[in-house]
């Protein structure tokens, strides 16, 4: 097989370039599970042109991939590679460049491989021997530690029943940072953690595998530290995500159980 960096970047740009090519192009918009969770046919297209490469050159490593009838879960032992076509496709129907290709490899349920791609903006971040490299140069963590400089981001839809758990995220940024900002795609958000943009992202929904996987990796590699809401290792099947540049992780662990609070 080609080396899993490699593959992974070409593979999320042939997608990125496939979806960029529909953007902003009169596409029917259909939802899924709720009014705000949407997909159009660029979604599926570029998942297939994401496909399309990873078959020719891998064709025996499982998918695990958001649209179609690919397979949901990550195996725990083996090769899988994990694709978010557009991550950020509320973004993508407006017209916001904000959006994500998102390619990972993992082994044994372990990311070793990334590449989450932003065609609209024109930006590349992917993992490179170990390192990370946003357009070809090296990137890392913010390495700020004083809360009240930092900016974090609470990340993941949470849906009109759980607003209040919402509300309570939005509350703990504030309360504790310098400022709050919420790009509308995790993929993207966790890019811009690994290369300092951002200081922290959390959540405390169950996340799916093809939003989180790649940039938890892309946090990891540029110096960064993820976890779940207990403080342990982050693992794709954990409830919650905890992100830093690991100066602050304590304020950010801080804040994400405070979404769960009562």
């Amino acid at each position: 097989m080609t080396d899993p960096d490699e593959l992974a970047r070409r593979a999320a740009e042939t997608g990125g370039e496939h979806a960029l090519s529909l953007f902003r192009t009169d596409l029917a918009v259909e939802t899924k599970t709720g009014k705000t969770d949407v997909v159009t046919r660029a979604d599926r297209e570029a998942q297939r042109a994401v496909l399309d490469v990873l078959d020719d050159a891998d064709p025996d490593t499982a998918i695990v991939a958001e649209e179609e009838d690919e397979r949901e879960t990550v195996p725990a032992a083996g090769r899988a590679w994990v694709i978010d076509p557009i991550d950020g496709t509320h973004n993508y129907v407006r017209g916001g460049r904000c959006w994500t290709t998102s390619v990972a490899f993992v082994r044994d349920g372990d990311p070793v491989a990334a590449a989450n791609v932003l065609p609209a903006l024109d930006d590349s971040y992917r993992t490179v021997d170990g390192e990370v490299r946003r357009n070809g140069e090296r990137i890392d963590t913010s390495d700020r530690s004083d809360p009240e400089r930092c900016v974090v981001c609470p990340t993941i839809w949470w849906p009109m029943d759980r607003r209040d758990e919402y509300a309570r995220a939005t509350r703990a940024v504030v309360e504790r940072f310098g400022d709050l900002k919420r790009p509308g795609s995790a993929q993207a958000a966790l890019a811009r953690l690994a290369a300092g943009e951002l200081d922290g992202v959390i959540t405390n929904v169950a996340t799916n595998p093809w939003d989180t996987v790649a940039g938890v990796h892309l946090v990891r590699a540029a110096g960064g530290r993820v976890t779940d809401l207990s403080g342990n290792h982050w693992t794709h099947d954990a409830r919650g995500l905890v992100a830093s540049n690991g100066q602050i992780h304590d304020s950010v662990l801080a804040a994400a159980r405070d979404i769960d609070a009562d």
